[in-house]
């Protein structure tokens, strides 16, 4: 039984394995900036990781998970976006309050409970922010995307996904009536700051910053 902040260490591995397919390694301080702890607590808990053989970490060198390591990695990210897409549609959650509550439900062990969960939500393949659920075998459902700081002038493209996870991003989208699903013309890419003017439908134009499109992923 792992405790649940060798849980949350484990899962933050391989988010960061994520962001970077092409380095799936992490290092110290990396890792602990993502978790917002010090570089010596980091180690700490790298240590016992390794001792319980779920990853492979040299002082001062880079951590990967282990086959162990990544497939229970795996299982509690599979259980955090099951209960963020329960909570969504079903108790009516908003898209920037379930990410909070998720983490603490993350931790219930029961394998019967989870598989239970994704049969009555009707084996959904992404969870509310647009992220693949991870299937109860570990497979991960591929999602095609850009960032929309990838779409040229003239492009219609739809939102698939949020790179920032953030509660004043997600609110801010709300403000812009943009959710996943939604349709949208790139009209113009402005050289000067790197911003956009989209335009949402029949709605006026409206511009974006370079940090807005950076933040988004579309479908083109």
């Amino acid at each position: 039984m792992l405790s649940y902040t060798e849980e949350n260490y484990l899962k933050a591995l391989l988010m960061l394995s994520f962001q970077n397919e092409e380095r799936p390694e992490a290092g110290t301080n990396e890792m602990a900036a993502y978790l917002g702890v010090k570089p010596a607590t980091a180690t700490d808990m790298l240590k016992k990781l390794k001792e319980k053989e779920l990853v492979t970490y040299q002082k001062y060198g880079k951590i990967l998970l282990t086959e162990l390591g990544r497939e229970k990695a795996t299982a509690i990210l599979r259980k955090h976006r099951l209960w963020e897409t329960f909570l969504y549609e079903k108790l009516d959650f908003s898209w920037d309050e379930v990410h909070e509550v998720a983490e603490q439900l993350e931790h219930i062990q029961s394998e019967k409970l989870v598989n239970k969960l994704e049969e009555f939500l009707d084996f959904p393949e992404f969870d509310p922010h647009g992220d693949p659920i991870p299937k109860a075998n570990g497979d991960i459902p591929a999602i095609d995307k850009v960032l929309l700081s990838e779409v040229t002038a003239g492009e219609v493209c739809k939102v698939v996904a949020v790179k920032d996870t953030s509660a004043v991003f997600l609110q801010y989208l709300e403000k812009l009536n943009i959710t996943i699903g939604t349709k949208f013309k790139v009209l113009e890419v402005i050289d000067f700051d790197g911003s956009l003017s989209i335009q949402i439908e029949k709605e006026e134009p409206r511009s974006v910053s370079m940090k807005f499109a950076e933040s988004l992923f579309v479908k083109r």
